[in-house]
């Protein structure tokens, strides 16, 4: 078979449809037939077949009523009508209606098979397209993580199995790497799910305020305690609590988590009574904990009690394949919100994401994104477009720039997203546009038109 895909001739002549039938097969075509509009949409139903050719003029229903109804079944069916020479206004008036093409009786044969072989390829891509997003939303996003590189794909396969287990997990990483958004992926796919997941900053509060935050306090335990408040710990109960920057916690706290890990109580503080809790934590760091226990910051026990289960998030420069397509998920989700229409990335813009380090790992990239959606005037994201920060050049990362570069490169950007409007560069900058006449001739940015801005 020239294709795996099924086409149906329906025609309520049978010399029609067994010459049809006998055509497609020498042509290399799966073929089915039927008599009237009636046994099609049964055929269609069952069959699924890719493409129609269906006559225009039948008795009890007629190519456009049968062509509508389908459409109704099976949208992606394409629909070719068969139509005596007399009848092409209605042909036309059918492809108005969603028909791919006409024939034209009596047609010829080359004719009808550049056309058919052109709806075949054209069924073939459109199938090849659906199973590739198919593939993209299994292999390469996972509850809401994008990746492609093999370090993650591999990190994705770990984080389904500590998923299924109730074990304390720590997850380490740069900042920016997405250490919540595994811990909310281990948590979504946990059997604790339709529980809360509580996340909390270790390192946002003071230890007075972070010991009140996870425990909960009585009425009248300090100053300011007007009523009972219940901790993270009472509100995550039978869920997950997430503790972020655990490496920032300070020794009496990291006290009071040891012992509610090994005896699964605590006492709120001011209270007496001990509370039973059954919380899953998962932790979260940037600091090389195993320095940190060396050198007495951290208790050697409550980091064994954290770190039943590790998981190493790369930084993004040693993962750039997944680069393309984050970019891309952050392009499509900014471009919505600020209703904007950006197709994608110059070839320029692209290179720039890729050679850069992004030192901020994926928050920065994000930040970038949104920033240049804001700011593009084009369909397309342009270098220009993109912040280039750290005085790190695109091209060599490790390479980096004189102050007369940055200004030089500074005062472009500008230039250019004022449309060379020196008036308007000038207040952007802060300076007067003599200054930034003077500036911009001293660098050889061009300077001819000023006076007409």
């Amino acid at each position: 078979m020239k294709k795996k895909i099924k086409i149906l001739v329906v025609d309520d002549e049978a010399i029609i449809r067994e010459s049809l039938l006998d055509w497609l097969g020498d042509v290399g075509y799966q073929a089915l037939t039927a008599e009237n509009g009636f046994q099609a949409l049964e055929i269609i139903e069952k069959e699924k077949p890719g493409v129609a050719i269906v006559d225009l003029v039948m008795p009890g229903m007629d190519g456009i009523e049968l062509l509508k109804r389908a459409k109704e079944i099976s949208p992606s069916i394409e629909v070719i009508i068969i139509t005596a020479y007399g009848s092409i206004p209605t042909a036309i008036a059918a492809m108005k209606e969603g028909a791919y093409d006409y024939l034209e009786k009596p047609f010829c044969p080359e004719k009808a098979e550049l056309l058919i072989d052109r709806l075949a390829e054209h069924q073939r891509l459109l199938e090849e397209n659906i199973s590739l997003h198919q593939r993209l939303e299994e292999h390469y996003q996972f509850e809401n993580i994008i990746a492609k590189s093999p370090k993650m794909k591999q990190l994705i396969e770990v984080i389904k199995v500590v998923a299924k287990s109730n074990a304390t997990a720590l997850i380490t990483g740069e900042s920016g790497t997405g250490k919540e958004l595994v811990a909310r992926a281990i948590h979504s796919q946990s059997y604790r799910k339709d529980k809360p997941l509580v996340a909390v900053s270790c390192s946002a509060l003071s230890e007075s305020l972070l010991e009140s935050e996870l425990f909960g306090h009585e009425k009248g335990s300090f100053t300011g305690a007007y009523a009972q408040k219940k901790g993270k710990f009472e509100v995550a109960n039978r869920g997950t609590l997430f503790l972020d920057e655990i490496g920032e916690m300070s020794a009496n706290i990291q006290v009071h988590l040891l012992r509610v890990l090994e005896e699964k109580e605590f006492t709120r503080v001011g209270g007496n009574e001990p509370i039973k809790v059954d919380v899953r934590v998962i932790s979260a760091t940037n600091k090389d904990m195993k320095e940190a226990v060396a050198t007495g910051q951290f208790r050697e026990d409550l980091y064994y009690r954290l770190n039943v289960v590790t998981i190493e998030l790369p930084p993004l420069r040693d993962r750039k394949d997944d680069i393309p397509l984050l970019a891309d998920h952050f392009l499509k989700k900014f471009a919505v919100e600020n209703q904007k229409e950006i197709a994608g990335f110059s070839p320029d813009a692209t290179d720039f994401l890729l050679k850069y380090d992004w030192p901020g790992n994926v928050r920065e990239l994000e930040n970038a994104i949104e920033r240049s959606i804001i700011l593009a005037k084009k369909p397309l994201i342009e270098f220009p477009d993109l912040p280039r920060g750290k005085l790190i050049r695109a091209g060599s990362p490790q390479q980096v720039q004189t102050l007369k570069e940055v200004e030089k490169n500074h005062i472009l950007d500008v230039l250019t997203r004022a449309h060379r409007n020196y008036s308007q560069a000038a207040r952007i900058l802060g300076v007067s546009r003599t200054t930034l006449y003077n500036k911009a001739r001293a660098l050889g940015l061009g300077v001819k038109n000023m006076d007409n801005n």
